[in-house]
């Protein structure tokens, strides 16, 4: 282990992957490290930490764990198969969900022509609408008063 290490990180039999801090690092703070990247402490063992759900692809999380460690200014060891500069990780499976063909779609439909920015069309402007023509006589209004109100 070279001097001024922070973090351990590697394999167990036992408990999967495991994650540990050595002396100069705090105790305390190794602790809020390693929780925040989904280790748990191991009961029996103190000081180690194990991936809570290994099986929920541990290898990758462990990997991120060391990159975000290092990414923090801390020195990290770990195993080769654990260490993200070293070890490229496993591909990721192809999942069909139709992103290739969507993404075809677009770039179709961004290299055809739009309507937005097409020409308007050429057409006369609209016109206005005629007036009515004025009436030959003068309408007359009838208004009749009634005998039983107020007047005004």
């Amino acid at each position: 282990m070279q001097p001024g290490t922070h973090f351990v990180f590697g394999d167990h039999d036992t408990h999967g992957f495991v994650a540990s801090s050595t002396a100069s690092m705090s105790a305390h703070l190794a602790h809020w490290y390693l929780e925040r990247e989904q280790f748990e402490p191991v009961p029996e063992e103190p000081g180690l930490y194990r991936l809570s759900e290994p099986e929920r692809d541990g290898p990758r999380r462990t990997r991120q764990a060391v990159h975000d460690l290092r990414r923090q200014g801390y020195t990290v060891q770990a195993d080769i198969r654990l260490d993200p500069s070293l070890s490229a990780g496993p591909p990721r499976p192809v999942r069909p969900n139709g992103l290739q063909e969507r993404r075809s779609r677009l770039a179709q439909a961004a290299a055809g022509r739009t309507t937005q920015r097409a020409t308007p069309p050429t057409t006369s402007p609209p016109s206005a609408r005629p007036i009515p023509p004025k009436p030959t006589y003068a309408p007359t209004v009838h208004l009749t008063a009634s005998g039983s109100g107020r007047s005004r």
